[in-house]
């Protein structure tokens, strides 16, 4: 895997395995007992669901901690008025004339429809350590590349833990 996380990256997984280890994983293995005295577990829909559920939850903890065992960990070490990690960036595209607004975050967070791209996608790499009103030029690939403006900067704090629990 080798995504490059953050210490609170890590923090927050350890944090969502721990509560997937003391406090779903015995939830969960009680809806399955309950389930299960049900009856015929051949036609019974509620085990199967819980047991769907309870596995689902031992590969999201195994997940995470393969995740937490093979990350790079990062650091942001951007001055104030660079873009570096969490930071919202407001973008100018002459060739389309449009603007565009990002959050850089690191790769396990990228998520380009609801405006977050990872500091290693073409375009967050070549934002990252820019000024307001720098031009940069995003390579796509050998063949392929734009030049953006750099319109404004803000340094933001990172999300909600609820964050990590889409994957």
């Amino acid at each position: 895997m080798n995504d490059q996380l953050t210490k609170s990256d890590i923090d927050k997984m350890t944090e969502e395995v721990e509560y997937r280890k003391s406090v779903l994983r015995h939830e969960l293995l009680e809806q399955v007992k309950e389930a299960k005295a049900q009856g015929d577990l051949s036609e019974n829909f509620e085990y199967k669901a819980a047991k769907k559920e309870k596995n689902r939850n031992e590969s999201r903890i195994r997940y995470l901690e393969r995740m937490i065992k093979t990350a790079h960990i990062i650091e942001d070490d951007s001055a104030d008025d660079e873009i570096g990690l969490n930071t919202k960036v407001t973008i100018y595209i002459p060739e389309d004339d449009e603007e565009e607004t990002y959050k850089i975050v690191t790769t396990v967070r990228g998520d380009v429809n609801n405006g977050r791209i990872s500091n290693v996608s073409p375009l967050g790499k070549a934002l990252m350590g820019h000024k307001v009103d720098d031009t940069v030029t995003v390579y796509v690939d050998n063949n392929i590349s734009y030049d953006v403006v750099i319109r404004s900067i803000e340094k933001v704090g990172e999300e909600a833990t609820d964050e990590l629990m889409r994957f």
